[in-house]
């Protein structure tokens, strides 16, 4: 899913509800001791008519629902993987713009928390509760996986060589911001892709210990357009994603049989 930074991001604190999504919709609509074993699984849940669209009152009790089971689990592997001194105290908040289209992200506060967010319409759009657990394991894998410095760390590396080859072919103020500018841009997107491989094999892990089917989870990528394999892009190709959550749950079905 896409990120989300800046006035924006500040915005949308201001908006941001912590788990009270349920009235919102009903009104109109994350290395040590190993991981405990996996929670048991949530009875089923409501389903929209031919696996189509929830009610708002069931889509938002979803919600709800794993939000309680995901985020201790996201915490915990936070505190047993993430680097020294890295926040695992998740922040789940709710954009509640309606003219928002369906979205997660994952992003960090003026405070150090790291902060999960979902659109009103990602949440009207899930047609079940694993979907809902494997977007919020995927979100919360960025923060483990510290992938907002890492790439930050791209774009700074690709602005120092966008100056360099501005200085090399003596390019003027104006010319060499669009160098840097370039050069952020790439080293930004150059390991785009391997971090949502990344986000999705340790979400899968997130959302299976939570009691989770991410197979089923990762059936949101079927209504996602595919963008295919280019370069530089900042998505893999959707078969390539649910190859690798197949991937992942398989191990995990197998380690559960010893």
């Amino acid at each position: 899913m896409a990120g989300y930074s800046g006035a924006g991001f500040m915005a949308l604190l201001r908006l941001g509800v912590l788990l009270s999504v349920s009235l919102v919709l009903a009104g109109c609509v994350t290395t040590g001791q190993p991981v405990p074993a996996p929670a048991p699984p949530p009875a089923p849940a409501a389903a929209g008519a031919d696996g189509g669209r929830l009610s708002p009152q069931d889509a938002a009790r979803n919600f709800v629902t794993v939000v309680e089971r995901v985020e201790p689990v996201a915490e915990r592997f936070c505190r047993q993987q993430a680097g020294p001194g890295q926040n695992c105290d998740l922040q789940i908040v709710v954009d509640r713009r309606r003219n928002l289209p369906p979205n997660a992200f994952q992003t960090i506060d003026e405070q150090g928390r790291p902060v999960v967010g979902f659109t009103l319409a990602l949440i009207a759009d899930a047609r079940n509760e694993d979907e809902i657990a494997f977007v919020l394991g995927h979100e919360a894998s960025h923060h483990i996986l510290g992938h907002i410095g890492r790439k930050q760390q791209g774009a700074e590396a690709g602005a120092v060589l966008g100056t360099m080859l501005g200085q090399a072919t003596g390019a003027d103020a104006a010319t060499m911001k669009q160098w840097q500018s370039f050069g952020a841009s790439i080293g930004a997107r150059r390991y785009s892709k391997e971090y949502e491989l990344e986000a999705d094999a340790l979400g899968a892990r997130i959302a299976w210990y939570a009691g989770y089917d991410p197979v089923r989870g990762a059936g949101f990528f079927s209504r996602l357009p595919d963008p295919g394999d280019q370069f530089l892009g900042s998505h893999p190709p959707n078969a390539q994603r649910l190859q690798q959550v197949g991937a992942v749950v398989a191990g995990l079905e197998r380690q559960a049989a010893y």
